[in-house]
């Protein structure tokens, strides 16, 4: 048997006992990406909060920016997606409660989310730059986390809606727009402030909503603003734990518009019953339920038989969310890939140096910045809803907006996963998170088709709203040959929309890429701007990410987006 040899020791070796367990030194990893401010650090967005009227708002911007990116709240978007929440039917005595139990994260993020005003300040505070502002917030903190941001929406979204019955207004309005958090499961009664929900669609009819089926029984006279009490099903309660929750249901004029509360008037429990959580492969941290409505008392909104119109209030809103929060999951996915690859170095560069990286970091930017200033441009519009230009733009490139920029960020999400690489599919990694959420938006508060069936739908209503599209796009006309004859094309391919539906999809598309190429010649850096034409109008890209052609100032680009921390 030969003897082993023991391994030859340095003289540090030799003093330290430990050696043994020193493998190797930890080098060339990038520092987290913590401890910034997502407002100051973001020059697109600072731009274009500026730009569409909320200059005034930038120091609190900047100090919500700072409060988004310090590690202590980035840390509570992972805490709450790690832990979902679990669905309690009854307590231990036996009582139905239909009570969700969320991780202290998940509710220390509402809490900064309502205390912000996400849910409110456009609405209590309205006038210049009052959507804007909120915009640009709701974009920062959905960067930390999305799914919570579902029932901060639909509380925001619904005051529209709400306002439509007066004296339901004067009940809730004020619970609702109250700038703090109360996550018990109480009567309303005793709550200072209160979220709300949606029950939309059922098993049968999903986005069909007018094939539902859950029957509206008045309690005594009938009408707006009255009692009734609602038998039936909904297969997506969005947010069970909300306190109370815009309901459509069937009365013999047809499909009407509620809201139902989670507790009655005298203190016991509404009798509509949660049957189980939905189990998502996204939105994790939010609750999503499907329930049965056991003739749950109700109030009616808006006028009978006119459901749809008057939740369709709060659909615009929450589809503009959508557009919001796809955008954040594209700004997160750039700010960690140029992160990382500004950090990081292989084949003896840093991969921010390297062509063919540069190539797709600077494409991914493009698609990020095209997003913000598109979704920021509606926010204005939003704004200045007396003037008809803008109530007509808001109205056609909502529904284009939220079909494009929702369906770009899967794929967006995936292509900054790569990369980062290996890492960028571990769990301690924010990226597997933004790629589960990708797809979210695209598909909730109506999916691709029908938003484009929306556009049809406003385009036939209103035919001024293609004029005032058109108006806002040629603003940018003789700023660049190749965004003019894309212009141009897209206007001659609406003489004839006789088969609108069955091109919608390619008609949609192009009316996006027209706007954003519009506000980005306009708005943005010449590198930007000149980079977008040449990929997306002039060659319409390529099959994926990195086609930017030969001249694109692609380092001006990651330049411009990515953050500089550590």
């Amino acid at each position: 048997m030969i003897a082993r040899q023991p391994y030859p020791e340095t003289p540090d070796q030799a003093d330290d006992s430990r050696y043994l367990a020193s493998t190797h030194e930890v080098f060339n990893q990038p520092p987290a990406l913590e401890d910034y401010n997502l407002f100051e650090q973001d020059t697109a967005l600072r731009e274009a909060a500026d730009r569409e009227g909320a200059g005034a708002a930038a120091p609190e911007l900047s100090r919500f920016g700072a409060l988004a990116g310090a590690a202590e709240t980035i840390d509570l978007g992972f805490r709450a997606n790690a832990n979902k929440p679990v669905f309690n039917t009854h307590d231990r005595f036996g009582h139905r409660i239909d009570e969700v139990d969320f991780h202290p994260a998940y509710h220390d993020l509402m809490r900064i989310a309502l205390e912000n005003g996400l849910h409110s300040s456009p609405w209590t505070n309205p006038g210049q730059g009052a959507h804007v502002a909120r915009a640009a917030k709701y974009y920062m903190h959905s960067q930390v986390e999305a799914a919570h941001c579902c029932p901060i929406t639909m509380t925001f979204a619904a005051i529209p809606s709400i306002r439509n019955q007066p004296e339901l207004a004067r009940d809730w309005e004020q619970r609702i727009l109250a700038n703090s958090y109360d996550s018990r499961n109480l009567p309303d009664s005793q709550k200072s402030s209160v979220t709300i929900g949606m029950a939309m669609t059922e098993k049968q009819g999903g986005s069909d909503v007018r094939a539902n089926s859950t029957k509206a029984y008045a309690v005594g006279a009938e009408g707006p603003g009255q009692a009734y009490e609602l038998v039936g099903h909904k297969w997506f309660v969005s947010a069970p734990m909300c306190d109370a929750f815009l309901v459509l249901a069937q009365t013999a004029s047809g499909l009407s518009c509620f809201l139902m509360p989670r507790w009655r008037p005298d203190g016991t429990k509404n009798p509509w019953q949660v049957q189980r959580l939905k189990n998502k492969m996204g939105n994790v941290a939010n609750a999503s339920s499907e329930a049965e409505l056991r003739g749950a008392l109700a109030w009616m909104v808006g006028e009978e038989g006119r459901g749809v119109p008057t939740i369709i209030e709060m659909v615009a809103m929450t589809r503009f969310d959508c557009m919001i929060g796809s955008s954040a999951g594209m700004r997160q996915a750039v700010a960690q890939a140029t992160h990382h690859c500004r950090h990081r170095s292989a084949f003896g560069n840093r991969l921010i140096e390297q062509p063919l990286m540069q190539n797709v970091l600077a494409d991914l930017a493009l698609e990020s910045e095209a997003a913000l200033a598109y979704t920021m441009r509606i926010a204005r519009a939003l704004d200045n809803q007396d003037q008809e230009h803008e109530r007509l733009l808001a109205r056609l490139a909502t529904p284009v907006g939220k079909y494009w920029i929702c369906k770009r960020t899967p794929n967006h999400a995936y292509e900054a996963m790569e990369c980062i690489g290996g890492s960028g599919v571990m769990e301690d990694c924010i990226m597997p998170r933004l790629f589960r959420e990708s797809p979210v938006n695209a598909i909730w508060e109506g999916s691709g088709n029908v938003q484009c069936l929306d556009t049809l739908r406003a385009l036939q209503k209103e035919p001024s709203t293609l004029d005032a599209f058109f108006q806002e796009a040629a603003q940018a006309k003789g700023a660049d040959t190749r965004f003019d004859q894309f212009l141009l094309k897209l206007q001659n391919d609406f003489t004839n929309v006789s088969d609108f539906q069955y091109q919608a999809r390619n008609l949609v598309d192009r009316m996006a890429l027209a706007l954003q190429g519009s506000l980005l010649l306009r708005h943005s850096d010449k590198a930007v701007a000149d980079a977008f034409c040449a990929s997306r109008l002039e060659s319409n890209g390529g099959i994926n990410y990195g086609n930017l052609p030969t001249g694109t100032d692609a380092a001006a680009i990651i330049k411009r987006a990515t953050p500089v921390v550590g």
